[in-house]
């Protein structure tokens, strides 16, 4: 006669099966990615790569006027879920196909074939940073600024270079 609970992946008769490894109770620290991967891999799961993608770049993809009304929810089947408030869900209705094909080239690919919306309360927009104090560049790095040829690479390196000093003060 087979004793209680001999089966195969149970426990035997009186014990308790053994728990996996982040719910077991050590004495003492335990790596926290014990912890996470358990905890996040079914939220991750359930989230497509291009859901992922979208939600990332949503500002990029669809403008900073669109983004700061609208936040991205899911992107499954090609359908996109959108949460807005009920004025802007009218308004995206009638520009959906001018924002499906941004979206689409933004991505590379045809991954939004249609939109859904849903009804939600966004957090209202953050305050716009107050612009940073203009920073006097030392001689030396003026000079080299003005040696180099108009154009972004110029402006990119004079915003690099009020950067750096405005953080050595």
């Amino acid at each position: 006669m087979k004793a209680k609970g001999s089966g195969k992946g149970e426990a035997p008769a009186g014990k308790t099966a053994p728990l996996p490894p982040f719910q077991r109770h050590f004495h003492g620290p335990q790596a926290l990615s014990a912890l996470v991967a358990p905890l996040t891999r079914p939220v991750l799961r359930k989230m497509h790569p291009g859901s992922a993608q979208v939600i990332a770049d949503w500002e990029s993809l669809v403008g900073a006027g669109l983004a700061a009304r609208t936040r991205p929810r899911r992107l499954e089947r090609g359908v996109l879920t959108i949460a807005c408030a009920g004025p802007v869900a009218m308004e995206l209705t009638m520009l959906a196909p001018q924002v499906i094909e941004r979206i689409n080239a933004g991505l590379g690919r045809a991954a939004v074939k249609s939109m859904r919306f849903i009804q939600a309360a966004l957090p209202a927009p953050s305050p716009p940073r107050p612009q940073p104090a203009p920073v006097p560049l030392p001689p030396d790095v003026s000079a080299r600024l003005e040696a180099t040829p108009e154009g972004p690479l110029r402006e990119a390196l004079a915003r690099l270079a009020a950067g750096v000093y405005r953080s050595a003060k």
